[in-house]
């Protein structure tokens, strides 16, 4: 496989350095605490390495290692994948509190890719160019015109071929290459000019050969995003493997909401992947960008994938529609201006205050190196906005809290004064309402008085010739009652006298000063004589318990 360090499905050789171990001096053992050891899994293009050291170590000794390891001057290499982000090379890794187990990846993008070590100098000058190779295939009395990199391989070349036609490589049949020319010759090395031609022969099929074309990533008549989603994920994962970055299931409105519209400190960015199987950059881009383990990591972390085919033109039409509807004409009319053979596009978008932006467009015509470096750029765009609006949110919510805090103070006021109101309003109330009751008992009381008062027989006079007996009753103020009552004359009589002064029997008891006696607990029908209050007697009144 080629690219800088794309997925390989079979491992390189061991080195005798491989996994290296880097013993560190005596001296830097003379610590406190234990030092740990620590295991890197490095990646470099085709290639990874494991080194294990000790946490006392620093990260210019890792590169150190990996100088002798992958044969990369330490001043051309970057090492990428901490989760603190960059660090020096004079950086302790005890101070990075690092896991016991650690993934990185080496960038060299001063460094281009080569296909050979013999061809590493002629690539210097030329490997950054582009190829038209045009090809006729002469059975299907076609001819297809595409763009390689200078770094690829004619076998890389006739792998492409047979994703694009379903031939085999080992039944092509080819015309038209350099006598010389052989399955791992680099394709600039063999001509003099940007384009020349090849001719390709379909040998005759066998039986277990594999005619039929690639199911479509997106059927055309999907009508429902998530389900279109879910048959281009399907089909990704059948032809490219399971390793590949995680895609969004749902609509491109709903990936947008789900990047730009949460709070500040969850926003990513959103990478959209659209697909073409009619570019022949398609299969290259996905088994060996897309599917890099350092890629899908990277994307996996940091950003929300969603994915689209635009093989079919009503497919495209769809796209172009969801773009122009979400982020505006330009961004539409910008995936017009690219050619078949420019696809697979991944764009990078941003989400911003008052419009969606388009960071970056990487075409299909890259390096993994290239890739990352372009991913990581968008993302130092994306942690500066990130912050200023984390900033922005931060100091939002707390102008927020402090109107909530005001606006409950303000309401827990607004609840007391009402409580106390309320309280004041039911207090009166109550007092209304007993002095009313005071009012109808005092009239009630005052139209029994003055009953009793009238129904009283009138006062004898003493030369009516009948026994009289003279009473003298004690108020509990202190004043006297007097009064004459006939001898015959009933106790309730006199009960209904001592009523009529406003001391009814039912709250007051009469009683006698010597002996003392209750007379209310007497027969009321008894007359003064029977109660022996006759010919005089004082008595008192006293409030009942």
């Amino acid at each position: 496989q080629t690219g800088p360090y794309g997925p390989h499905t079979s491992s390189s050789p061991p080195s005798s350095s491989s996994p290296a171990f880097c013993p560190v001096q005596p001296s830097r053992h003379i610590v406190e605490r234990q030092s740990r050891m620590l295991s890197f899994r490095v990646e470099y293009r085709q290639r990874s390495t494991e080194v294990v050291l000790e946490d006392a170590s620093t990260v210019g000794d890792i590169k150190s290692i990996l100088e002798t390891e992958l044969q990369v001057p330490v001043s051309k290499m970057q090492l990428k994948g901490w989760k603190s982000g960059d660090v020096s090379d004079s950086t302790v890794l005890q101070s990075l509190h690092l896991p016991k187990n650690n993934s990185l990846y080496v960038l060299t993008p001063d460094i281009a890719p080569s296909a050979s070590t013999s061809q590493s100098s002629a690539q210097q000058g030329l490997s950054s160019q582009n190829y038209l190779l045009v090809i006729s295939h002469r059975e299907a009395q076609r001819d297809y015109s595409l763009h390689f990199p200078a770094s690829k391989t004619i076998q890389e070349v006739k792998r492409n071929i047979s994703d694009l036609t379903n031939i085999p490589v080992r039944h092509q049949q080819w015309d038209g290459w350099p006598a010389s020319a052989s399955d791992d010759s680099v394709c600039f090395l063999l001509s003099l000019l940007a384009i020349f031609c090849a001719y390709l022969i379909n040998l005759p099929s066998s039986p277990g050969i594999c005619t039929n074309k690639h199911d479509s990533p997106v059927p055309e008549n999907s009508e429902n995003e998530g389900d279109a989603l879910l048959h281009f994920t399907a089909e990704f994962s059948r032809r490219y493997g399971d390793c590949h970055p995680v895609f969004y299931i749902g609509s491109l409105e709903a990936a947008s909401q789900e990047a730009f519209y949460g709070k500040a400190r969850d926003r990513k960015l959103l990478a959209i992947y659209l697909h073409n199987d009619e570019s022949v950059l398609s299969n290259v881009f996905c088994s060996q960008m897309m599917c890099a383990d350092s890629i899908v990591s990277y994307l996996s972390q940091n950003f929300i994938t969603w994915a689209w085919d635009v093989t079919k033109e009503a497919n495209k039409a769809r796209l172009l529609t969801m773009c122009t509807r979400h982020f505006g004409s330009v961004v539409a009319q910008t995936i017009r201006t690219y050619k078949t053979d420019q696809f697979p596009l991944l764009l990078i978008v941003m989400g911003k205050r008052t419009s969606n932006e388009v960071l970056n467009v990487i075409q299909g015509n890259t390096t993994v190196d290239e890739l990352m470096m372009r991913l990581m750029g968008a993302m130092e765009i994306f942690t500066a906005q990130q912050q200023e609006d984390i900033k922005d949110e931060d100091e939002r919510e707390a102008r927020e809290m402090v109107k909530r805090e005001q606006d409950e103070a303000y309401r827990l006021s607004l609840e007391a004064d009402r409580k106390k109101r309320e309280a004041q309003e039911r207090e009166e109330a109550e007092q209304v309402r007993q002095e009313r009751i005071r009012k109808e008992q005092e009239e009630e009381r005052e139209a029994i008085r003055l009953s009793l008062e009238q129904a009283l027989p009138p006062e004898p006079k003493e030369e009516g010739g009948e026994p009289i007996s003279k009473l003298r009753i004690r108020t509990p103020s202190g004043k006297f009652l007097e009064r004459q009552f006939l001898g015959s004359c009933k106790l309730q009589v006199l009960f209904d006298f001592v009523a009529s002064k406003g001391y009814p029997s039912d709250e007051f008891k009469l009683l006698t000063t010597f002996p003392r006696r209750n007379i209310t607990q007497i027969d009321p029908a008894w007359s003064l004589v029977e109660a022996k209050l006759f010919p005089q007697e004082t008595l008192f009144l006293e409030a009942k318990e």
